[in-house]
């Protein structure tokens, strides 16, 4: 399979997943308020949260033990400080998005939310700035 098929194959399990927890559940599927709703819940609420964050972190790995030639583009050798810090800047821009890119970009776009797409084109030129000033203003990575 080529980059093109490993994509197309990959945004149609993500749309389906969106798209079933919606029909079967009536929920969006932000990852960053599912698992944040995760940790603060109980019941059956917390219930249906980690499994689907457990569904997302198997099927990462069984995709890994799959096809292991499309993990190879990964980069493995990052700094923990540098991914700390990125995280935290993850969460901060989660926080302050009210959302995250599966929520917006995926799930709010399709639904032709405005503030979606307003979101999901704030998170595209903040990654694209924090690239350029990275490579190309430190010269890191």
């Amino acid at each position: 399979m080529n980059d093109f098929a490993y994509a197309a194959v990959g945004g149609a399990l993500i749309g389906a997943s969106a798209w079933l927890l919606f029909a079967m559940n009536g929920r969006i599927a932000g990852i960053s308020g599912i698992v944040g709703s995760a940790v603060r819940s109980n019941g059956s609420e917390r219930s249906w949260r980690l499994a689907f964050v457990a569904g997302l972190i198997v099927a990462g790995w069984l995709g890994h033990l799959l096809l292991p030639e499309f993990g190879m583009a990964m980069r493995a050798d990052f700094s923990t400080p540098l991914l700390l810090a990125a995280g935290v800047l993850v969460g901060l821009g989660t926080a302050v998005g009210s959302g995250c890119t599966s929520g917006h970009g995926v799930c709010g776009i399709s639904r032709l939310s405005a503030r979606s797409m307003l979101a999901t084109v704030m998170f595209i030129a903040c990654g694209m700035a924090t690239v350029f000033v990275i490579r190309h203003l430190l010269g890191a990575y």
